[in-house]
């Protein structure tokens, strides 16, 4: 988010859009979320938390679940990823993996 963003402070915004989808068979909720954010220099951050911006979304099957959210890098590129703490209806947890994304600022990348 540019015009949230100050470069000579090594402060970059970043908003994101996710999307879940439940592809079983089963309805099942969102209990927790696990982000890891890595910085272009390699510098870590890990984010957990309940919840999605302050709900648990119940997804009966076939349904989806979006949202936008936000994070703050060091530097004008980098990546996140992790996983969701899932729960059916019937009681059993499993984690909903999250493949790692990009974010850059505009024309950081050709």
């Amino acid at each position: 988010m540019e015009s949230e963003s100050e470069p000579e402070e090594d402060r970059y915004v970043f908003a994101y859009t996710v999307t879940i989808r439940n592809i079983g068979v089963v309805p099942a909720r969102l209990l927790t979320r696990h982000w890891v954010i890595t910085d272009a220099n390699g510098k870590v951050q890990e984010v957990r938390g309940e919840g999605v911006v302050g709900e648990t979304p119940h997804l009966k099957p076939g349904e989806g679940f979006q949202y936008t959210s936000g994070t703050m890098l060091d530097t004008p590129m980098g990546a996140m990823g992790g996983t969701y703490q899932m729960v059916t209806d019937d009681g059993v947890e499993f984690d909903a993996t999250i493949p790692d994304f990009l974010l850059t600022t505009p024309r950081t990348l050709h």
